[in-house]
């Protein structure tokens, strides 16, 4: 490849890297293949473009973004060798004033599974039996297993982000995963960038031949783990078939067409694949059009999968981690010297920026990002890839740079001079862990609360910035509480609701509700163990989550695990809650209500959600978070740790409320509401800390500790 946008062939970055040719060039990078100076062996450079108009704090928010994403990738290349490494982070500054980061990647020989596919075609190959699919691919479902356990999502897994080390068909290639990134910090620049906005106006931040619903639009719901299993069946569909795109189409819609339509699936029977029955159900679930019907994440796809094609077989389950850090059962990685990095004095210690572990989404150097003009020739809608020796272009970034064009750069190859962010030989240290039943909330900016409908409570919206931590998954349950009970360490919840009477109520009418809604109560009914634990006081959650070496959610970081920092105005996005979203109010509520004797309530929607009270937690898979939480919006409101208290406009950092009050903030909504507001993520409710109400639950959060 002749063209050279950075002009970097021939220089010497850091003193360390020779910069040799260009190998690959995409929407955002420039991949490099280097030589390292002192190991005498080839590396991949990868360079990240930056618009030249992009102002300073621009560049410094992204840089950190791309290195607090680096640290991620570096602690989960460190767990599965099937996930391309990194090996050193910097940044270069060019005579004429080009500002470049840069990230130092292992390099592999070998070419794409796209490539490979059309190899294959060309010799007239016959078709991989769906065993040795399998068993070529299974290491790449061990490490995005682990990924999405780490509520890491890769949002664009295709064949030319899987790489083949080695070109036999024995089904025990080993593959690589490349191209782990995050097209939401992107997307959050370009709110407040013209500069950016302009440039990357015609790109997309997926490759529509591989795309999920969601993806094409948010109707769907939002994307997560289920969206990588979607495009990860779509790929096992295509090898099945030869290398035929499993979503057909020469247009932007035409491809939006085939994922979305309910009557024409793309599973490998529909296009013609033989395979048994236990097989085509697997892939119909996998490539469901709505998320909530898929599965929920990678392994339990392939647990599935494994289950129909090896029905003796003991069920899969993803590799334990080794004492040396690596999942074992993976691909060996390639041998030779590796250098891990530290940031320093660039990235503050917030971790990841906002969006960027559960939301990541890919850019790929060898496949770049596509804009809605006819695809290749394949459909694949990928780009060309370079084959041979090529690097693992596409690891994980925290930010996506944009190029100035050849005709602004300096004329010449520059002298480079590097004043690399971070070099150090030390390992990172690992990311922090949350325990089981608990996801990792990457923490970062957003604004919380709204300046929509005129709700005093909630206004002024004023950006705050959260340190990572980690959050239950569920809201508490009714069994969970009642086993800390027995054992001495939980106070035992009141059998009956209370709660503060409002003015407009007399006290009769006030009691009546109060023993109408005592029924309710969920402690220690066995048919109501996972339902969510309600009837507690704020004292009673808080106690619980201490004990369990815990503590209540913040209210921002509440707020943040439900909506992230892209706005949404609904845990799932901007779609009006339905009655397969959330547990609220709907006709069975209503009739429940009318039953007891009770004059009804606006209605959520006109329809049943199958509870007229509480609901198992985590019925409402549709209604899952970015970060992969159940039941954020109704079922039961959430006890929070903060006072009540008003708003201002100032910018604050893991803001915790006023030092005292009378009132503690509750979250989220119940299972009775019938208002829209109370589903907002930005709602707030000021409850006596001793209520203990039918419509009060709580969940957990954990601090994870600093790193060093």
């Amino acid at each position: 490849m002749e063209r050279d946008p950075l002009n970097l062939v021939g220089t010497t970055i850091d003193d360390k890297y020779v910069v040799e040719e260009v190998v690959g060039e995409g929407g955002f990078s420039v991949v490099y293949r280097a030589n390292h100076v002192i190991w005498k062996q080839p590396v991949g450079l990868k360079c990240f473009k930056i618009a030249p108009l992009a102002a300073e704090e621009m560049r410094r928010e992204l840089l950190d973004a791309f290195i607090q994403e680096g640290k991620l990738m570096t602690e989960l290349s460190t767990r599965t060798s099937a996930i391309v490494q990194a090996r050193d982070v910097g940044t270069i500054t060019r005579e004429d004033g080009a500002w470049i980061p840069y990230m130092v990647l292992e390099w592999l020989e070998g070419l794409p599974l796209d490539k490979v596919l059309d190899r294959a075609a060309q010799n007239n190959d016959p078709p991989r039996p769906i065993e040795g699919v399998l068993g070529m691919l299974n290491g790449v479902a061990e490490a995005l297993s682990l990924a999405h356990r780490r509520n890491v999502v890769h949002r664009d897994i295709k064949p030319a982000n899987l790489f083949v080390l080695t070109g036999n068909r024995s089904g025990d290639e080993a593959v690589k995963i490349l191209d782990f990134g995050v097209a939401k910090v992107m997307q959050e620049h370009l709110e407040h960038d013209k500069a950016l906005k302009l440039t990357a106006a015609t790109l997309t931040a997926f490759t529509p031949s591989y795309g999920a619903p969601e993806q094409f639009s948010r109707t769907y719901g939002a994307t997560g783990p289920w969206t990588d299993v979607f495009a990860f069946a779509l790929v096992l569909v295509e090898i099945l078939q030869s290398g035929k795109p499993a979503l057909v189409g020469d247009e932007f819609l035409q491809l939006a067409n085939a994922s979305t339509n309910e009557n024409e699936r793309p599973t490998p029977r529909t296009l013609g694949v033989p395979v048994t029955d236990a097989v085509e159900a697997v892939f119909a679930k996998a490539l469901a059009v709505k998320p909530g019907d898929r599965y929920p994440n990678m392994r339990d796809f392939w647990c599935a999968l494994r289950a129909a094609v090896y029905p003796d077989e003991k069920r899969w389950t993803p590799p334990s981690l080794g004492s040396d850090g690596l999942a074992l059962g993976t691909i060996p990685s390639q041998p030779g010297p590796s250098v891990q990095f530290q940031p320093t004095q660039v990235a503050p210690d917030t971790g990841p920026r906002p969006d960027s572990v559960p939301v990541s989404q890919a850019v790929s150097t060898t496949s770049p990002l596509q804009t809605t003009a006819a695809p290749a020739p394949r459909s694949r809608m990928a780009g060309a890839a370079v084959a041979g020796a090529l690097i693992a272009a596409g690891l994980l970034v925290g930010a996506f740079f944009l190029l100035r064009s050849p005709a602004e750069a300096t004329e010449g190859a520059p002298a480079v001079g590097s004043s690399a962010a971070a070099a150090a030989s030390s390992a990172v240290p690992a990311e922090p862990t949350c325990p089981e039943g608990m996801a990792y909330v990457p923490g970062g900016k957003f604004f919380m609360g709204s300046d929509e409908d005129k709700y005093p409570r909630w206004q002024p919206a004023h950006k705050v910035e959260l340190s990572p931590f980690c959050l239950d998954v569920n809201e508490v349950t009714a069994k969970k509480y009642k086993a800390c009970s027995d054992i001495g360490e939980c106070k035992r919840p009141k059998t009956e609701a209370k709660w503060p009477k409002t003015a407009k109520e007399t006290d009769r009418d006030h009691e009546r509700k109060e023993r109408i809604y005592s029924e309710l109560c969920t402690f220690g009914k066995e048919a109501l163990a996972d339902h969510p634990i309600n009837c507690v006081t704020w004292a009673d959650a808080q106690a619980y989550c201490e004990v369990h070496g815990n503590r209540l959610p913040t209210e921002a970081e509440w707020e943040f695990a439900a909506r992230g920092s892209d706005g949404r105005k609904f845990p799932w996005g901007d779609k009006p809650p339905n009655e397969k979203h959330m547990n609220a109010c709907g006709t069975e509520c209503n009739a429940w209500e009318t039953k007891a004797g009770l004059t009804p309530g606006p209605r959520m929607y006109d329809a049943d959600d199958g509870f007229p009270a509480t609901a198992p937690v985590g019925s409402f898979p549709e209604g899952v978070t970015m970060f992969g939480m159940h039941d954020m919006v109704g079922n039961v409101f959430e006890w929070t740790a903060d006072w009540m208290g008003t708003y201002t406009k100032d910018e604050l950092r893991n803001p915790t409320g006023p030092a005292r009050g009378d009132a503690r903030v509750i979250r989220g909504g119940a299972f009775n509401g019938g208002f829209s507001l109370w589903v907002n993520p930005a709602f707030r409710y000021a409850m006596d800390p001793e209520a203990h109400s039918h419509g009060i639950g709580f969940r957990c959060a954990k601090t994870l500790p600093k790193r060093p």
